[in-house]
């Protein structure tokens, strides 16, 4: 439980430092031959889902991090999905990129950074690692959704974005902390233990530290969708949206 134990973050070990190399490789491929980073993001997820398919095989519940990481079959098998819908997505994407000059090596890297929060999440067995995950991966959508710099409709977009997670990470930080002061853990195991009935901190202070943390949840998730749901329009000099 208190040592590090890299084996239970092989996954991800294996897509940041796959996604690492992909960004310093991508600088010396021309836009010609964009396709070669294409086919090195493909085969880094296949790596990713490979890690993820031994440890799944193998069936073992591992901590690591001091108990604040945790891999088990559960979460193995709900980091395959995330690999396949971000492999699907690029995949059924292209048309769509390449017609809009999106086909850059900053989608692929970012698109595998923002994999790498899901799979933190996944795995995370403390309030801290789920807070880090999510960022990571909002932080890589908001460059996602500003992409096309040169469009006044995707920067609005991005700027919502990043003002809405703003705002939902502040809420979900604050309820975060109330819920530390109402237990004095951050650890889930231990959340879940406390929160049980007939447990003498199961009172006021919880609920409202629950009822604090809900309003930053679902609207970390669900803003990027809120945000990108926007039609923007341009009528003479002003630039209108519609949501």
């Amino acid at each position: 439980m208190q040592s590090l134990n890299f084996l239970a973050a092989l996954p991800e070990i294996v897509l940041l430092v796959a996604t690492c190399v992909l960004l310093v490789a991508d600088l010396f491929v021309p836009d010609a031959r964009r396709n070669l980073t294409y086919v090195l993001t493909l085969a880094i997820l296949v790596l990713t889902g490979a890690a993820c398919w031994w440890l799944l095989s193998s069936g073992i519940v591992t901590y690591a991090f001091g108990g604040m990481y945790v891999t088990d079959p559960m979460a193995n098998l709900l980091k395959l999905v995330a690999i396949i819908a971000v492999a699907l997505v690029l995949v059924y994407a292209q048309s769509y990129a390449r017609d809009r000059g999106l086909w850059k090596g900053e989608l692929f890297t970012l698109s595998l950074f923002s994999l790498l929060g899901i799979l933190l999440m996944i795995s995370a067995n403390n309030l801290l690692v789920i807070y880090l995950g999510l960022e990571l991966q909002a932080l890589s959508l908001y460059t996602l959704v500003a992409l096309r710099r040169d469009d006044a409709r995707s920067s609005e977009a991005a700027m919502k974005y990043f003002v809405l997670g703003a705002l939902a990470s502040g809420f979900l930080l604050y309820g975060m902390s109330m819920l530390y002061g109402a237990t004095g853990t951050l650890d889930i195991n231990e959340l879940a233990t406390v929160s049980e009935p007939g447990t003498w901190r199961a009172g006021w202070r919880w609920s409202s530290a629950r009822c604090s943390s809900l309003p930053g949840s679902p609207s970390s998730s669900a803003r990027c969708r809120s945000t990108c749901g926007c039609r923007t329009s341009t009528r003479g000099p002003r630039l209108r949206s519609r949501c």
